[in-house]
Order: C-alpha cells, then sequence, then structure tokens
C-alpha cells in the first residue's frame, strides 16, 4: 500500500479521516518518481500529518515506499483493517471474516491493546487468550 493512499481513503463504516497507521514491515523500491508536489493534496501519510502543516513535503522518499504489512485504525469507531501482502483489505463488517482474529494474534505486539481487546469487528476479548 501506499501512503498516498491516506489522503483519499476514510473508515466504510462512519466515514472518519484520516486513519490511522501503524507499518509492520515496508518494502523500498528504487523508482525516480516524477509528481508534482505535493502529490497529496490534504493528508501526507508518510508524514501522518495534514500537508498543510509540512514545511517540506516528502513526495519523492514517499513514492519509492511501500506498506508490506500494517494496519489502518479508525481512532472513531475503533475498526481496524490489516494490510496484508501491500494490500488493504477495507470490508465493511459484514464481509470481514473472523480469520482477522488471526492476523490480530500475529501482530499482537505491534497492535494498540485498545484494537487487541476493543476492536471492531473482531478482538480478542472473546477469543481464546495468545
Amino acid at each position: 500500500m501506499k501512503y498516498s493512499l491516506l489522503n483519499i481513503i476514510a473508515c466504510p463504516m462512519c466515514k472518519n479521516f484520516p486513519l490511522k497507521l501503524i507499518v509492520f514491515d515496508e518494502k523500498t523500491y528504487q523508482r525516480t518518481p516524477l509528481v508534482e508536489k505535493p502529490f497529496c493534496d490534504l493528508f501526507c501519510g508518510f508524514k501522518g500529518m495534514y500537508v498543510k502543516e509540512l514545511e517540506e513535503v516528502p513526495c519523492d522518499a514517499c513514492l519509492k515506499v511501500e506498506v508490506v504489512n500494517g494496519v489502518l485504525i479508525c481512532e472513531k469507531c475503533l475498526r481496524w483493517y490489516p494490510i496484508i501482502d501491500e494490500i488493504p483489505r477495507m470490508l465493511p463488517d459484514d464481509l470481514r471474516r473472523s480469520d482477522d482474529i488471526e492476523f490480530l494474534k500475529r501482530f499482537s505486539n505491534k497492535i494498540p491493546e485498545e484494537i487487541l481487546w476493543s476492536g471492531k469487528p473482531y478482538n480478542l476479548k472473546n477469543h481464546k487468550t495468545l
């Protein structure tokens, strides 16, 4: 997933923007991005800040990086969306699968406690402990 995706996505359930990104693994590619700066017009996911708050935009560095594994969190409704193999899985609750529990267990040392135990639609509260 490109960091720049955070500029255009919101929580599918409550429409909150921006989402919080926690990166577990990332990969850098040797590319020469040819873009006008700023590439993102509202939110810089690479810096985790609104573009208007930045003194300098890091577009060249940002567009070379892919988030391989991580999680997107809606701080308003506590829904979380896994990023697996560079693909964010941003499905509404009724299309989510309970195998998301395995994701929580796998990355439990990197996911905030609030999401582990109270996140929606799945959390570890009602499942066997780690």
